[in-house]
């Protein structure tokens, strides 16, 4: 594995080197403004085959490509005007966003309902050689699969097995990059908040009848994550489902960050809104081995996608189980819940400004 240091003279020696490499279908680990990633030629399926095998283990869980911008996006999905909003507003940056493929390329970069995840990085060497190559390169974190998002090469080095490393045909080492987390994912192939506002209703409904045990100002993503620290520690023990609804980007997944540190999850909690439920192992009190089930009910449109998600193995599993977008499917994850004996409780966050949140968390009813 070649190594190389990134400095702002040798852009155009690194780049070519890059292409090279993607050319002949290895990986390339690069820097963004989230973590180190792992790119190859995102329209290669041999490529994507060693990339499956770079990251030991991914089950079905599809890979999102990086792009220069929306006209390169455009070739490869459709984009509707959810997805141009934000396109337009938020990018570049630390956003994925899943559209509906053009049937140009396949899985694991097509995901099995048809979406392909896409970021345009807010990192201008990124960019510059995706705009040299041409296509598309992936853009998942250079970490195998369950451990931590790689922020310096060293770090990686040491967590990555050996028969990964021969699958990597460039490093480039920028330093060590800032702990930033990783890219908000939004889904916009439904295009369509018709069934969501109908669940919205029961959620809140179901909030007046159950008690206030929490209300909490935060103003910064550090605040929100203890927030969750701190209510997992005072209340979340057995067999336990926390509900979260609220806006994007309200903070519903730095809450769940915070009750994964508080468990003693080892790996960076982030969205699982491309994969419904993204599961996190820990050892619990007892020193058993269980999981933390953080779902996501956004892509899901009907109650059967609902029972097929594969959130009630993690009920009778034991499993802690936190949902985003409890409030689509509210009368039915209750239903679920009372039938396995799960307490439930529901926390609801509310935009009171572009920095500060008002966080309310409910007990049972």
């Amino acid at each position: 594995m070649l190594k190389i240091k990134l400095t702002n003279n040798n852009w155009e020696e690194v780049i070519s080197k890059a292409i090279e490499t993607l050319n002949n279908g290895l990986g390339v680990i690069y820097p963004t403004e989230t973590c180190y990633g792992i790119a190859v030629d995102a329209t290669n399926q041999e490529a994507l085959n060693n990339l499956l095998q770079y990251k030991t283990f991914r089950g079905s869980k599809p890979i999102s490509m990086a792009v220069t911008d929306i006209e390169m996006a455009k070739r490869y999905v459709d984009i509707n005007e959810m997805a141009q909003n934000i396109y337009d507003n938020y990018l570049p940056g630390p956003i994925t966003v899943i559209s509906k493929s053009k049937g140009l390329l396949t899985p694991p970069v097509v995901s099995k309902e048809g979406g392909i995840g896409i970021r345009v990085p807010d990192y201008p060497f990124v960019l510059e050689l995706i705009k040299q190559f041409s296509k598309p390169i992936t853009a998942t974190s250079a970490n195998s699969s369950y451990r931590p998002h790689p922020y310096s090469i060293e770090q990686l080095e040491k967590e990555l097995p050996k028969k990964s490393q021969k699958l990597v045909g460039l490093c480039i080492d920028a330093g060590e990059l800032e702990k930033n987390v990783p890219s908000t994912v939004v889904d916009t192939t439904m295009n369509s908040l018709a069934v969501l506002r109908e669940g919205r209703i029961e959620f809140e409904q179901a909030l007046v009848k159950s008690k206030l045990i929490e209300k909490r100002n935060t103003k910064t993503p550090e605040e929100t994550i203890n927030l969750g620290k701190e209510f997992t520690k005072e209340y979340l023990n057995g067999k336990t489902v926390v509900a979260l609804s609220g806006e994007l980007g309200a903070g519903k997944t730095q809450f769940t960050k915070g009750v994964g540190e508080q468990l003693g999850v080892k790996e960076i909690v982030n969205s699982p809104t491309y994969t419904i439920i993204n599961e996190y192992p820990y050892i619990n009190s007892k020193d058993e081995k269980k999981i933390l089930a953080h779902m996501d009910t956004w892509r899901l449109t009907n109650e059967e996608e609902l029972n097929t998600s594969g959130m009630e193995q993690h009920l009778k599993d034991g499993n802690v189980l936190v949902i985003e977008w409890a409030d689509k499917f509210y009368q039915e994850l209750n239903d679920i819940v009372k039938k396995y004996d799960y307490k439930m409780y529901k926390v609801n966050f509310k935009y009171l400004s572009l920095t500060e949140r008002e966080i309310s968390i409910y007990g049972e009813e």
